[in-house]
């Protein structure tokens, strides 16, 4: 099982990690409400987990240029 890092906006493969090698704890997920842990993560039916965040390209993006984020899929 894995835990991929995944951009929200234009879906890049940030990073993986092996799951059996980490905790909830170690990765700070202990600390999101259940509603932001239910926004972010995500799991598949093989057990892989899939966390949803912003690339640095995506977030320099949308410093530069903040009205994408009123776009639902602002660059894709």
């Amino acid at each position: 099982m894995s835990i991929k890092y995944v951009c929200r906006h234009c879906h890049t493969l940030i990073g993986e990690l092996e799951r059996q090698h980490v905790s909830d704890e170690l990765l700070g997920f202990h600390f999101l409400t259940p509603e932001e842990r239910q926004s972010i993560i995500s799991y598949n039916p093989n057990g892989d987990m899939t966390v949803n965040v912003v690339c640095d390209y995506c977030k320099e993006a949308l410093d530069h240029n903040p009205e994408l984020s009123l776009v639902t899929s602002p660059l894709q």
